[in-house]
């Protein structure tokens, strides 16, 4: 009898293993992320990692999960090297990661034609491909809440708004100091545009890779050309040296606006007083005077969990970090009330995604009230085109120095939807759309 028992107790376990998988046996959801806590771009890439595996931690720790199930969080080094990135990639699918987070615009887009085939959900918060916003030609990516086509035509506005309107961008100059890489040519497509629309001209500034922390010459070159306003589309160790060489080259630090990713407090902190004044573009607030943030410093940091020293929690990166957690933890309690399933599997977070909708209240109720502005993905529209702010450095923090700004939406769409089609066109055999859509039903 007791042998009997022992089989019966192997059978059910194998028969669990087979049906679900190791992760769904242990009652558990897995995800792995992308990290770059190593090479060039590490100092922006740690806060980052910190924020969201804080948030995860805390979530565990306090709630037991979501709805009762634990998340089992993984990282994968891959150092911002984007064929790394690909091997993290098959490794989250090995493991049973029910979403990919590329963590760069090279890994997404290498990333995406693969998704599709995989059944792989991808997010790429407000980075990677802006045309991947839509929703019917690529499925299972998804870019909230912002697109860097957003972020520029964000740019333009408030470039517009400091010169008096519209009509007196017609003349000026606007450079782009940017990573000569995916990432940082994403933008060009419509800061292109708008300049035919309004009369500006676009001055392009590339900055090499292995040229990140020598920029004199380029600052040089800027001072020279004077542009009227600079727009910093710049990662990693790049930014610092740009607020830096700027305030050097006598060109004025309050005409520089970085794109959301150029604004860590480490981009900015290193120029000491002479980066007073550089701006940065946000969808989020900075600091941690919100309940949420509290529970994390309660839950994980107080009891030596957190990687992040405690001085830099609630620092604009590492917020960045505990929004991409927010995202992920609403679209799985977003699957698993779709589906009626505790353990949900790639394909249903997929739906999950889709069904993203945090407004006011939920901010509110997630402890975040102010946060972050209201989100919406739909079948249609998986990004939102949502709007950012600006930010201030006062020479030691980050401050917020404008109202909420929104995109030139009616400017984009049409390039994100024709961006779209050409991809689609481009890309010889990519499927049509064949995915349910729990909006429609």
């Amino acid at each position: 009898m007791k042998s009997t028992r022992v089989l019966t107790a192997a059978l059910t376990l194998a028969a669990a293993l087979s049906a679900g998988g190791w992760a769904q046996a242990q009652e558990q959801i897995t995800l792995v992320s992308n990290t770059y806590r190593t090479g060039a771009f590490a100092g922006s890439g740690i806060p980052i990692a910190d924020g969201m595996r804080d948030f995860i931690t805390m979530i565990n720790a306090r709630d037991g999960g979501v709805n009762g199930v634990k998340i089992a969080f993984e990282e994968c080094e891959t150092g911002y090297d984007t064929k790394k990135s690909i091997e993290c990639y098959e490794q989250a699918r090995a493991k049973g990661s029910v979403m990919y987070l590329p963590w760069s615009t090279g890994a997404t887009l290498a990333a995406i034609p693969r998704a599709h085939i995989d059944k792989m959900p991808v997010m790429s918060m407000a980075y990677g491909l802006s045309a991947s916003a839509n929703g019917e030609t690529f499925p299972w990516i998804f870019n909230p809440p912002l697109t860097y086509w957003d972020g520029a035509s964000i740019a333009v506005r408030y470039f517009a708004d400091r010169e008096g309107g519209f009509d007196k961008l017609k003349g000026k100059t606007i450079g782009l100091v940017h990573l000569d890489a995916p990432y940082g040519k994403e933008p060009i497509p419509v800061l292109d545009a708008l300049a035919k629309e309004y009369g500006f001209t676009l001055k392009l500034y590339p900055v090499a890779p292995t040229e990140m922390q020598n920029q004199s010459s380029l600052w040089l070159s800027i001072r020279r050309d004077r542009p009227d306003w600079i727009y910093l589309q710049g990662w990693g160790a790049m930014n610092p040296t740009a607020v830096r060489e700027a305030g050097r080259a006598g060109f004025p630090v309050d005409k520089v606006l970085g794109v959301w990713w150029s604004g860590g407090d480490d981009d900015a902190r290193p120029a000491g007083p002479a980066g007073k004044g550089y701006k940065s573009l946000s969808w989020h607030q900075v600091g941690t005077d919100f309940p949420l943030l509290q529970d994390v410093i309660k839950h994980v940091v107080d009891k030596g969990q957190s990687q992040s020293p405690k001085d830099k929690v609630g620092d604009s990166l590492y917020n960045r970090g505990l929004y991409q957690g927010v995202l992920f933890v609403e679209a799985v309690r977003n699957a698993q009330k779709l589906t009626g399933k505790k353990v949900i599997t790639a394909e249903d977070m997929r739906r999950g995604l889709e069904a993203l909708d945090i407004p006011a209240e939920r901010w509110k109720a997630l402890g975040l009230e102010g946060f972050g502005a209201p989100v919406k993905v739909t079948c249609a529209n998986h990004n939102g085109h949502n709007d950012a702010f600006v930010l201030d450095w006062d020479g030691t923090k980050w401050q917020k120095g404008s109202s909420w700004l929104k995109p030139l939406s009616e400017k984009v769409q049409p390039l994100i939807d024709q961006a779209a089609k050409d991809y689609a066109t481009q890309n010889s055999g990519w499927p049509k759309r064949s995915e349910a859509c729990d909006q429609r039903s």
